[in-house]
């Protein structure tokens, strides 16, 4: 069996599911599939880093300490107010951000905006996650919910009439807190397909690395942490490296020699012989 290349793995344990594994610290995840995008480093302002489409359509903000440390937006041109927005907190994992980036990577081009399509409802996502095993239910007049098995995500869908900037769609996980419940938020106008692309990466099995000793403790308790690495063996004890001593075993007494006395002197032990 070939061993895998762990070289590049940024932790040294796997987070299942991966909507608790918090965020890692830095955005890499999330920007990695735009980082072919103009960077821009900002000095003064909410966000330290503005990634954007060639064309500036898209703007992918990053506020470094900032609860909501991502917004990402998207617009007809460059100087026009933007279409629809997605807002992610300090606590979601950058990976779960990526799925968005990248879903908006491959949809820019110079000469198209499906990123700007109009919303065909939520229902699609919905059904993805139920899919996964996450039960529906509703939440209240006009608005359903979505929850994760275990009770450790979730998703709110608002299907009344609302406003093009309005909030109407949310994917949370982990334990209520400031330091602790990840939440991504969608506004009215936002393609079904982005949210498609997030709702796909919640969904997703696959584990994510982390720092054990970066976790906060009250996801590490709710979540399943595997090592990369397996143990090293068990350091050796002396005992278990001396040289082995082959083991003499008893001779049974019918069957050792009696001595007469006409035994030669020399096939005597050296102290029998002596006496002699």
């Amino acid at each position: 069996m070939s061993v895998p290349d762990l070289s590049d793995v940024d932790g040294d344990v796997y987070v299942t599911p991966r909507y608790l594994a918090g965020s890692s610290g830095v955005g890499d995840a999330g920007f990695a599939p735009v980082a072919h995008w103009p960077h821009h480093h900002l000095d003064e302002g909410p966000y330290q880093l503005v990634v954007t489409s060639p064309d500036h359509r898209i703007r992918i903000g990053w506020a470094g300490d900032d609860y909501y440390l991502w917004t990402i937006t998207a617009a007809p041109d460059a100087v026009s107010a933007h279409r629809w927005s997605v807002i992610a907190n300090q606590n979601t994992p950058a990976e779960l951000v990526g799925a968005l980036t990248a879903a908006l990577a491959e949809d820019w081009a110079p000469d198209q905006d499906r990123f700007l399509s109009a919303p065909a409802g939520w229902s699609n996502s919905l059904t993805l996650l139920a899919d996964a095993g996450w039960q529906l239910r509703h939440a209240g007049p006009g608005v359903i919910g979505a929850l994760a098995p275990g009770g450790q995500a979730g998703a709110v869908a608002d299907l009344r009439r609302h406003g093009a900037q309005d909030e109407v769609f949310t994917l949370w996980a982990g334990p209520e807190g400031w330091a602790t419940q990840a939440e991504i938020t969608f506004t009215a106008n936002t393609p079904s397909h982005l949210l498609l692309a997030v709702a796909k990466a919640f969904a997703d099995p696959a584990p994510v690395a982390r720092w054990r000793e970066n976790l906060h403790p009250a996801l590490a308790a709710r979540a399943q942490l595997t090592p990369i690495t397996p143990p090293r063996p068990a350091v050796p004890t002396p005992r278990d490296v001396r040289p082995r001593v082959a083991v003499r075993h008893p001779v049974a007494i019918g069957s050792v020699p009696r001595w007469s006395t006409s035994t030669p002197s020399a096939l005597l032990p050296a102290r029998a012989a002596a006496r002699r």
